[in-house]
């Protein structure tokens, strides 16, 4: 799946205006929003309640424009305008030629009217809007929250950025978004504003736009990881399918070891090898890993996954050393991000050389980093953090971002705040180093081991599983 920006998404509806003409676009947008609200009504919904709050331009006129639809099915529809005079003229006379009601933003009825609400559908701002949200909208948006019925979102919610997620004020909070064209980025990174996201492509296609113009972001979907992950031939054999080397665990984090090391082994490597103290406990529990005490008596690898509870001491620093000096890919996670941020030079290095590094961080380790790049503006900053480092950058979170130095990016949606437990960056960063051992391009392997890590997460939510141990057993 590809996400695109407003400006991308501008570009494709001006292809399809001069196609198909502006009515035909809007009437198309308007009947896709009647559809999801009317869905989402109890029978009977004739006599049923809507409120639009309206705003200037055409995010307006889809408002308006659908509430006309509902007036004729039956619903009570009344308009509250929070740009009067700047509200679509074509779709305020439709809506009231259907019999629909229309009121001014400082009405008094206004709070009224949104608490006896089945549906309110935010229509306010548009794709052009960037928060916060002005007076009379801000006010608006805050009344609406305290209604009970459906919050159903025109596009993208009002007050939310739509090309980076960002809120700064009051932001409309959807249960549905019916999004008009194309996905937008922001939608994918504020779903907590967002709801369900409905796609009505309204006979738009940015995917068709120039090469120059091309997407914002990617998505993995559960068919995309499907095809990516390798799959063993019949002339394959252990060395061929990818060897993958872990420097991880210590006497404090032994299990960082067990743990990183399992998420290789999971994802069918042909070969595993481990470097570090805790062979033995590697070994115990996964004796299919060929194990040494050093990364130079591992072996030949085709990429290393360096710094999960490796400590930051000189052997761990060293053993850090050995690594990036290497040629092969190399993923740096946990205590080894703490020891590149104290010694940046060894990522310098690695930039000058043009060796390919993958940079696992969450905000506190992207901070020590990135210092003067915010970890809350997340396309911004990981793709800042990506030119500059000349890396891979994997911000986790909530919607893990992530980007190449070329600027491609990618956002996992796949996901659960069960994955928010001590170990479960271990597993991902193996998960990750076997994907890139195996040949997947950077960007590509932890984008595919961000959306099996999510789903495993998902998995072990239903099942009610906790610890990052239950992930290892839940990746399929």
């Amino acid at each position: 799946m590809r996400s695109y920006t407003a400006a991308q998404i501008r570009a494709a509806e001006q292809v399809a205006l001069a196609r198909v003409g502006d009515p035909a676009l809007m009437a198309r947008a308007a009947r896709a929003v009647a559809d999801a609200v009317t869905a989402r009504m109890p029978s009977p919904v004739p006599g049923r309640r809507a409120v639009l709050l309206v705003g200037a331009g055409n995010n307006g006129g889809d408002a308006l424009y659908a509430g006309a639809t509902l007036r004729r099915r039956g619903m009570a529809v009344t308009a509250v305008l929070a740009v009067p005079d700047r509200a679509h003229p074509g779709g305020l006379a439709a809506l009231r030629r259907a019999g629909g009601r229309v009121v001014t933003a400082d009405h008094r009825d206004v709070p009224a009217l949104l608490g006896r609400a089945d549906a309110v559908l935010d229509g306010l701002v548009g794709l052009g809007a960037k928060p916060p949200l002005r007076s009379p909208m801000d006010r608006l948006v805050e009344m609406a929250a305290r209604a009970h019925g459906w919050q159903i979102a025109v596009d993208v919610p009002s007050g939310v950025d739509p090309n980076t997620g960002r809120v700064d004020g009051p932001a409309f909070r959807a249960d549905v978004t019916i999004t008009v064209g194309g996905m937008k980025t922001g939608l994918l990174l504020a779903d907590e504003f967002a709801g369900e996201v409905l796609l009505a492509p309204i006979g738009m296609d940015p995917a068709q736009l120039a090469p120059e113009e091309g997407h914002d972001a990617i998505v993995v979907t559960d068919s995309d990881a499907r095809t990516l992950l390798p799959q063993p031939t019949a002339s394959d054999d252990k060395y061929s399918q990818g060897v993958v080397g872990i420097v991880a665990g210590s006497a404090q984090y032994p299990g960082a070891a067990i743990l990183s090391v399992g998420g290789a082994v999971r994802l069918r490597p042909g070969l595993v090898r481990y470097a570090g103290p805790q062979a033995a406990a590697v070994l115990q529990r996964w004796p299919e890993v060929v194990a040494a005490d050093e990364p130079r008596e591992a072996g030949r690898v085709q990429a290393w996954v360096v710094g999960p509870g490796m400590g930051t001491d000189g052997a761990a620093l060293a053993r850090l050393r050995d690594v990036l000096a290497g040629d092969e890919p190399v993923l740096v996670d946990a205590d080894g991000l703490t020891l590149l941020a104290q010694n940046p030079a060894l990522l310098a290095d690695r930039r000058r050389r043009s060796r390919c590094t993958v940079l696992t961080p969450h905000a506190g380790e992207f901070a020590r980093l990135f210092g003067d790049l915010d970890p809350a503006d997340r396309v911004r900053s990981v793709r800042a953090a990506a030119v500059r480092s000349g890396a891979v950058v994997l911000l986790k979170g909530h919607r893990t971002v992530v980007a190449d130095p070329s600027g491609a990016l990618a956002i996992n949606t796949s996901g659960s705040p069960w994955l928010a437990t001590a170990g479960s960056g271990d597993v991902l960063s193996g998960l990750a180093g076997s994907l890139l051992a195996a040949g997947l391009d950077p960007l590509l392997a932890a984008a595919v081991a961000a959306h099996l890590h999510g789903r495993a997460g998902e998995r072990a939510a239903v099942a009610g599983r906790p610890g990052a141990s239950a992930l290892l057993d839940l990746l399929h």
